[in-house]
């Protein structure tokens, strides 16, 4: 595939390189939460071959397990920049995963760390440099690009329904290993699919390392190191101050595969005409709402900046930390009701699904195509990874926030996520004007060109 497009063509859809990202993703996020589904009631199983550890011990390991999965992309981020180029990375990195995927399905405890590590390292070299990938198939100011990353998103939840029904199922009625060693399944075909089709569809794209700058670049006249300027510093700035509220976002949205996982589990009544449904399903409504919902929002953000009035990344945001706090209300009503009646109807957790989602679609891709867009270009994929800082962090305090349920309860917990999360939204509704100036226009939108018969070239993100 030539590196050069149609422009007029590449603004009336998206580029084929897309859908293969989408399903090499789709794939691999099978993978990963068909485990996450399972590894909470995998380690707190105590007849089934399990582990038996309490909730808090488990619910502490998925934390630190998960957080370090969002950590190690800030070092794979930087090896793709600058030595080996996103492909290869995602190559390497899905590699990693499938390796460690069939460790978890093999008997014992050290095996068990191994295969997490093997997961976590692997993670580091896919994940950022696969997102990247995505901002680099359009040209700077392609308004296109937010409603990519919407379906690029999913494509991510695709792959979750997958995974939880697939990996879900024989790991709670078959067996654990099962469950895993299906996840290690579902990464090899990602991995062969990216193989075998990313030399035609994605032309150039995250082949090279990201250009280093010339001498004569790197120095002013009077022998002095190039610095960020000002603006640049105004743009990396916002990605920090925006990435502490996306912590608030995923402490409480991480808790589907934590507490919420096992309070399903436990205290819900999930029996749907005459039949049991697998606790793992339940995270199923996240993603069935996504891909339900993903096209609307994406054609509302379209529509939005065709019109001139798209609403600002940090508004979008915004919107997304009252959703995920309206959610965990319907919890609250859950967690009432099977205190009194012992069990909770199951329409609370789903709605709560319901609302997380909606939170999801507004924070998540949207701060994906933010990154691509805003860092500056010689640090996108660090950026990247320090954007992912965020989601380890949370993740960990997820983890921690789930444990104290024991001592607390689980609505102390939700309610703990609804005070912080609905703050934690009005406060970036009221900066977000102040962080729409710092970006200093990078996340504006141009309209698509007239000419159709010219042609254009493909550009890296920016």
């Amino acid at each position: 595939m030539q590196s050069t497009v149609a422009a007029g063509e590449a603004r009336k859809g998206h580029p084929p390189g897309l859908y293969l990202l989408f399903a090499t993703e789709m794939w691999e996020r099978m993978s990963y939460y068909g485990m996450r589904g399972l590894l909470v009631l995998f380690l707190t199983d105590k007849v089934r071959g399990g582990f038996g550890w309490s909730a808090a011990d488990a619910l502490g390991l998925y934390g630190t397990s998960t957080g370090l999965v969002y950590l190690t992309p800030i070092l794979g981020g930087y090896i793709a920049d600058r030595y080996i180029g996103q492909r290869k990375a995602v190559v390497l990195g899905g590699a990693l995963m499938v390796i460690g995927h069939l460790l978890l399905a093999l008997p014992g405890i050290s095996i068990f760390y191994a295969g997490l590590g093997f997961l976590i390292i692997g993670n580091g070299f896919f994940k950022p440099n696969i997102s990247t990938m995505v901002g680099g198939l359009y040209p700077a100011g392609d308004g296109r690009r937010d409603g990519a990353f919407t379906i690029f998103y999913m494509g991510i939840n695709l792959g979750a329904v997958l995974g939880n029904f697939i990996c879900g199922t024989l790991g709670e009625r078959v067996g654990w290993h099962w469950g895993f060693g299906s996840a290690g399944v579902g990464m090899t075909l990602g991995l062969i699919i990216f193989m075998a089709l990313s030399r035609r569809f994605l032309g150039t794209v995250g082949l090279a390392p990201a250009p280093r700058p010339t001498e004569a670049q790197k120095t002013t006249p009077d022998g002095k190191h190039h610095a960020f300027s000002r603006q640049e510093w105004d743009r990396i700035i916002v990605i920090f101050i925006i990435a502490l509220f996306v912590v608030a976002f995923w402490t409480g949205f991480e808790q589907a595969g934590g507490l919420m996982n096992l309070y399903t589990d436990q205290k819900v009544d999930r029996t749907m005409f005459g039949w049991e449904v697998p606790t793992t399903w339940f995270q199923n409504f996240n993603s069935v709402f996504i891909v339900t919902l993903a096209p609307l929002f994406a054609a509302v953000w379209s529509s939005l900046a065709a019109k001139g009035k798209d609403l600002s990344i940090p508004v979008k945001m915004s919107l997304g930390l009252i959703f995920l706090a309206v959610g965990f209300a319907f919890m609250l009503g859950a967690s009432k009701e099977s205190a009194a009646d012992g069990k909770a109807a199951a329409w609370w957790v789903i709605m709560a699904y319901l609302f997380h989602t909606m939170g999801e679609l507004c924070l998540s891709p949207v701060g994906l195509s933010m990154v691509s867009k805003v860092a500056p270009q010689r640090v996108v994929s660090a950026m990247m990874g320090v954007w992912f800082l965020a989601n380890a962090v949370a993740n960990k305090l997820s983890g921690v926030l789930g444990g104290y349920s024991e001592k607390m309860g689980e609505f102390s917990v939700f309610l703990t996520i609804v005070i912080g999360a609905g703050l934690a939204g009005v406060i970036l509704l009221f900066l977000a004007p102040m962080l729409k100036r710092m970006m200093h226009g990078t996340d504006e939108v141009t309209p698509a060109p007239a000419p159709a018969h010219q042609e254009g070239t493909v550009h890296p993100a920016t």
